[in-house]
């Protein structure tokens, strides 16, 4: 069997008892498939990244969930960086994920490793009425609870997410959804998690991410579905770049989390967060 080192840390936190928790496995090799998944199932997190080898700049990296492979996790990634960091000192590691190469720099700030991820290049489409009308019944939720200005999308940056904008904070403080229906539907449309948001300024969003896909009823902070959104606005042109928005999620679920998103004029989109060790 492969050898190596897990970690359990929750990134997008200063403390243990915020963010979303992901372990990150470091060995020469990374094992083999089954291997990965059962550690990941024995780990219990929403995510745990597998980082090969040990030393060096450039990197392999995959991603589990407790019930399958994930192409791109954010909040594992920036785990990973915090790990890195703590084990080889600062810098730019080269993550080279299914999807592509996911640079990630990393530098001690205020006593604590920070880690900032550039995703692959994001893309959108205009989500299809029935993909958001069967996700509105299966939330819960109707037509009248969206926010205009947002429209509902399908956006990636490494894994393809719904995203789902509420005019009101209330409506994204009740979730309470059917998970098989929604599991099934995600799971049909190749869907990583629901990025489901309420705009509280120019700047500040909230967000809630059901994970059924995963075996997660929802997750306290997504890197990915971050930077997938960034890209979106960016590319709806209902932002104008460059810009940041904060990302507040979790805090629903007592595991408050802060993704800072830069959006850049081109190219892939900059989540930032810190991690620590649980």
């Amino acid at each position: 069997m492969t050898s190596g080192t897990l970690y359990r840390l929750s990134a997008f936190t200063t403390t243990p008892q915020g963010g979303n928790p992901a372990g990150v496995w470091v060995g020469e090799v990374l094992p083999e498939p089954e291997t990965m998944q059962r550690i990941a199932a024995e780990v219990g997190f929403s995510e745990t990244a597998f980082v090969a080898p040990t030393v060096g700049y450039d990197r392999t990296i995959r991603y589990y969930s407790p019930e399958a492979e994930v192409s791109f996790c954010g909040h594992a990634t920036i785990a990973t960086g915090v790990v890195l960091g703590e084990n080889n000192g600062e810098g730019t590691y080269q993550l080279a994920t299914s999807v592509g190469i996911v640079p990630v720099s990393v530098c001690q700030r205020d006593g604590n490793y920070e880690a900032s991820l550039t995703s692959v290049e994001p893309r959108y489409t205009p989500a299809p009425s029935t993909l958001v009308n069967e996700a509105l019944s299966a939330l819960g939720w109707t037509q009248d609870d969206l926010d205009g200005s947002i429209p509902p999308a399908r956006a990636y940056a490494g894994a393809w997410h719904l995203v789902l904008a509420v005019a009101k904070e209330q409506r994204l403080a009740e979730l309470n959804y059917d998970f098989e229906t929604l599991k099934a539907l995600m799971l049909r449309d190749g869907l990583t998690t629901l990025q489901l948001v309420w705009r509280e300024s120019a700047t500040v969003f909230h967000s809630r991410n059901p994970f059924p896909v995963g075996g997660i009823v929802e997750d306290p902070a997504t890197g990915a579905g971050a930077a997938a959104l960034g890209g979106y606005l960016r590319g709806a042109e209902l932002m104008t770049a460059p810009t940041t928005i904060l990302i507040r999620q979790g805090e629903a679920m007592g595991r408050p989390s802060q993704l800072i998103v830069d959006i850049p004029v081109s190219g892939g989109i900059v989540v930032t967060g810190k991690a620590i060790r649980i």
